[in-house]
């Protein structure tokens, strides 16, 4: 739903995972005025993130996130993010929510509906992403017991031929962080993944996130 100019989304809940990646696959992604950001020397960050929507503008529906972790824009009088991404591609599980994210968003997807399954047993959750079948990746996110109610500003970058694109996102719910690498990652050879050298990419996340129940925030998105 759109008021006062901002976007809103509800979801059920949403989880993700910070992976380390060979810097040359990030550069490879990333447009020309965007740079990686390194955990190390040649080490950049793939940014995995899943959403079950419960509230949106083209109702119910599940999606998956891969985007290159970049630095963020520091502006005065606003808070710095706690992350910068430029997502290179998204999976939805419906045709509606795919075409609103790329009118609104300008969003890069994957052109068909992908199954996204969630499944929660305590403080564990299996996300696994398939496309007819076969499987896209599997990522399991783990909670932690340093949980509290939050208001995280993120940014994300995107691109058209003609136009950078800057938007910020405000999530706001119960939220689980920590980086205790007890999560994991396996990702399938699929053009979801393409440009991902997968057996260079570390199988477990250096930090982990979970938002219970809650609320995405779009401002409206700039040029620059």
């Amino acid at each position: 739903m759109t008021t006062d100019s901002h976007t809103l989304y509800g979801y059920d809940f949403c989880v993700g995972g910070y992976f380390e990646m060979p810097t040359r696959d990030a550069r490879g992604l990333l447009p020309q005025h965007l740079e990686p950001l390194e955990v190390m020397h040649e080490r950049s960050i793939l940014a995995i993130t899943a959403f079950h929507f419960n509230e949106s503008m083209v109702g119910e529906y599940d999606e998956i996130v891969l985007a290159a972790v970049v630095p963020p824009i520091v502006e005065p009088g606003r808070p710095l993010p706690k992350a910068a991404f430029f997502p290179f591609m998204v999976g939805t599980s419906t045709a509606e929510s795919r075409a609103h994210a790329i009118e609104r968003w300008r969003l890069p997807h994957y052109m068909k509906d992908v199954s996204i399954d969630f499944a929660e047993n305590g403080d564990e959750m299996v996300v696994t992403v398939s496309d007819d079948g076969a499987k896209v990746l599997e990522m399991v996110v783990t909670a932690h017991e340093n949980r509290g109610p939050a208001t995280n500003l993120y940014t994300c970058f995107t691109v058209d031929p003609d136009t950078k694109y800057k938007v910020d996102i405000v999530m706001e719910a119960e939220h689980n962080e920590h980086e205790e690498e007890s999560g994991s990652l396996e990702l399938f050879e699929h053009p979801m993944t393409e440009g991902l050298t997968l057996d260079e990419i570390n199988t477990y996340p250096f930090r982990e996130e979970w938002y219970a129940r809650g609320r995405q925030v779009f401002d409206p998105m700039v040029s620059f």
